[in-house]
């Protein structure tokens, strides 16, 4: 299977309790950490791969070290490909890369994308950015993407996967803080925002 998440922001401590960004009701890093952490590994198994796109994890006034990193990140099941964010830097996956290991033969533990990925899922094609695009007209095509947190792209097929996104409001049963999404659920995501936004949608004038 494949699944798909971002921002996950580790160790970032000013994200704990209300605030206007990205609000985590947490007492601290380390119980955050931990939910990401078992929400993860409660579906995803090491026959998985899980892309993230991006915004690893941060402090609040520095990057957490490598090791850090290292230690949460070799605490989740499957195969992570990471896609750059504006908070990961390429010292990171240096230290990864260093450190990897093949989780089956040839499958290696971690791989990494400076700008993003393309792939095919059930007739459509899945650009997986940190950024969101803003692609124009298009047909059975999505851009997977990240950054913007509890914002939501006013286009049907700009999918925020991060962990904060609000648009689980289109899922009938949300999956709990930090579990990666499935194929089934960015399907269900885009439909329900494409019908919201086909109903809700003043700012077009051509409509």
């Amino acid at each position: 299977m494949q699944y798909f998440t971002a921002d996950t922001h580790f160790f970032h401590e000013q994200l704990l309790g209300n605030n206007d960004f990205a609000p985590r009701p947490f007492k601290n890093v380390a119980a955050m950490n931990q939910a990401i952490i078992d929400a993860w590994n409660a579906r995803v198994s090491d026959k998985d791969v899980v892309y993230h796109l991006g915004d690893i994890a941060m402090h609040p006034s520095n990057y957490p070290g490598n090791d850090e990193v290292f230690e949460i990140l070799k605490q989740l099941n499957g195969q992570i490909i990471f896609i750059k964010g504006n908070h990961d830097n390429r010292d990171l996956f240096k230290f990864l890369a260093k450190h990897n290991w093949d989780v089956f033969p040839d499958k290696p533990k971690f791989r990494f994308h400076d700008v993003g990925v393309l792939i095919k899922m059930n007739h459509f094609q899945f650009f997986m950015t940190h950024y969101p695009m803003m692609m124009g007209i298009v047909k059975q095509t999505m851009n997977l993407h990240g950054h913007i947190h509890h914002s939501s792209v006013p286009i049907a097929e700009d999918i925020n996967v991060g962990i904060d996104t609000p648009e689980t409001v289109f899922l009938k049963d949300p999956p709990p803080f930090g579990t990666p999404f499935s194929e089934a659920e960015l399907f269900a995501m885009y439909a329900g925002k494409k019908a919201y936004l086909i109903k809700n949608k003043p700012f077009n004038k051509y409509d």
